[in-house]
């Protein structure tokens, strides 16, 4: 077995829209930076991934210098959104530290969280054809607590799931690839590992080798690897039709299960800032 090593780096600016490959990420402690600081959520402020909308696979956002982002999708003319400033405290008639922020939901969180404005929430309801409104985290180490069953006090993440990073291996996509090719649905095969959306990828490690990852260098930057990541819907969308089937979700179901989930790759929070750089070697420490 050779050397593991990182392969890849993603970050995503918008949550459940493309992501970015980059060749050097910073690390902060709340995440890859630029990674899911932007979400969509519905009427009722409830946050919209492609759980919902499948759609948003085809959608872009692209970072843009200060933190804003450029929106683009097919059939729609780009839109630069820049980071929403929060008014001061006399200009919101207030002095809470949330006066110009809006409560959504992210799964089982409530977040404070700023509004883009008009022209985004047009933007956002014009490709998705329903009512949404796009939104900025503006302190990210103070507005989302990961699980504290899974970390420790003060640590906090983007709009990603629950954790700061995911990381893959690519012997585990193969693995899964193998195990499509023998099932009874093999034309859905063989699967890119965009379907599961990571931000760092590894290899030269041995298949699911990551289940078993407690501590891990990468680079410059070592993080605990805290749970494994159960998968949903999402991994069966085609990141570039938007088209869905049924694949890798099915066989994960059947043949890679932990704590009763179909699981693929690893949570990971960061014990310390960095920048992570691909080619670098990957340590498993723990």
């Amino acid at each position: 077995m050779s050397t593991p090593v990182l392969t890849a780096i993603h970050f995503y600016p918008v949550k459940s829209l493309t992501g970015c490959a980059v060749r050097e990420a910073a690390v902060e402690p709340w995440g890859l930076a630029g990674d899911r600081r932007w979400m969509l959520a519905d009427a009722g402020g409830t946050v919209i991934t492609q759980r919902q909308q499948p759609r948003l696979a085809v959608a872009s956002a692209r970072p843009l210098p200060g933190g804003g982002i450029r929106l683009a999708a097919p059939g729609t003319d780009p839109l630069d959104v820049a980071v929403p400033v929060l008014p001061g405290p006399a200009e919101a008639g207030g002095t809470s530290d949330t006066c110009g922020t809006v409560t959504v939901q992210v799964f089982g969180d409530k977040v404070e969280a700023v509004p883009a404005g008009d022209a985004a929430d047009a933007w956002v309801s014009a490709f998705l054809g329903i009512e949404a409104r796009l939104f900025h985290m503006d302190e990210p180490a103070i507005r989302r607590a990961i699980d504290p069953g899974f970390s420790l006090p003060g640590e906090t993440v983007s709009f990603a799931d629950g954790y700061p990073l995911l990381v893959t291996t690519l012997a585990s996509l193969d693995a899964v690839n193998a195990l499509v090719a023998a099932g009874d649905l093999p034309g859905e095969g063989p699967l890119p590992m965009d379907r599961f959306r990571p931000n760092v990828v590894v290899g030269g490690t041995e298949a699911w080798a990551e289940d078993e990852w407690r501590r891990v260098r990468i680079g410059e930057v070592t993080f605990r690897a805290v749970k494994p990541c159960g998968r949903c819907i999402v991994t069966t969308t085609n990141q570039r039709t938007a088209e869905r089937g049924k694949e890798p979700l099915r066989t994960l179901a059947r043949h890679h299960r932990i704590g009763g989930k179909a699981v693929f790759g690893k949570n990971l929070i960061p014990e310390h800032t960095g920048t992570l750089r691909v080619g670098d070697d990957v340590e498993i420490l723990d």
